[in-house]
């Protein structure tokens, strides 16, 4: 019985879901044939099979690529001393990949076939639903520490700040111009300025900037 190299194995298996990510990110699920992955990975047919069973399983595979990596960075963000610095790397660990050229439409078309797979939309609320999750925490314990609005209902919040995340991949797969990268400023403003819920110089304790006096009691 031939021993199987694990490392091999799992070479070959991430070669070919390399292979499957840019003809699924530029042509849909539906419209990429096995023959085409089999054509970009230098495999026969049998040998592609040999790793996954089907066209689907390989790209169930592309989309958990970096679920171990997910995992430990949103396990180390709940063990940090500041909630609010782990938060805003939680939302820059999430939102990095929508700069990457295929991430987006691959998020699309995840979102198209989940309408049609429920395995598929198990697989994609789990991972959501682990996400927010994490982020709620974040936020209860910001809170807590009297970094955010005290007011705000944390779920509700986290929802928010998952809708934002999404709008990255959404914007950047719809809009040609939309540079993520560059408005990954503007969605940290905006985080801050929702969950924070006053001016800087009140979390400071600085006093405000004095207007001029233009009474006559002043003249």
């Amino acid at each position: 019985m031939r021993t199987i190299d694990p490392a091999k194995h799992a070479a070959r298996r991430q070669h070919i879901v390399n292979a499957a990510c840019e003809l699924f990110a530029t042509q849909g699920f539906e419209r990429t044939t096995t023959a085409q992955i089999c054509k970009a990975a230098g495999m026969s047919s049998g040998n592609v099979f040999h790793y996954f069973p089907n066209k689907r399983a390989i790209f169930i595979a592309l989309l958990q690529d970096d679920k171990g990596e997910k995992t430990e960075r949103l396990a180390a963000a709940t063990g940090g001393a500041d909630p609010w610095a782990a938060l805003l790397d939680v939302v820059r660990f999430l939102a990095a990949p929508s700069a990457e050229p295929l991430a987006p439409p691959l998020v699309m078309e995840a979102m198209l076939q989940a309408h049609r797979d429920p395995e598929l939309a198990e697989l994609l609320n789990q991972d959501n639903t682990d996400e927010h999750t994490v982020i709620t925490e974040l936020l209860t314990k910001a809170a807590a520490a009297g970094q955010i609005d005290p007011g705000l209902d944390p779920g509700h919040a986290a929802s928010w700040v998952m809708a934002l995340i999404a709008s990255m991949y959404t914007s950047a797969a719809t809009e040609p111009s939309f540079d993520p990268a560059g408005q990954l400023p503007t969605l940290l403003l905006i985080l801050e300025r929702f969950l924070r819920g006053e001016p800087q110089e009140r979390r400071t304790g600085a006093a405000p900037p004095r207007e001029a006096d233009t009474s006559a009691e002043a003249r």
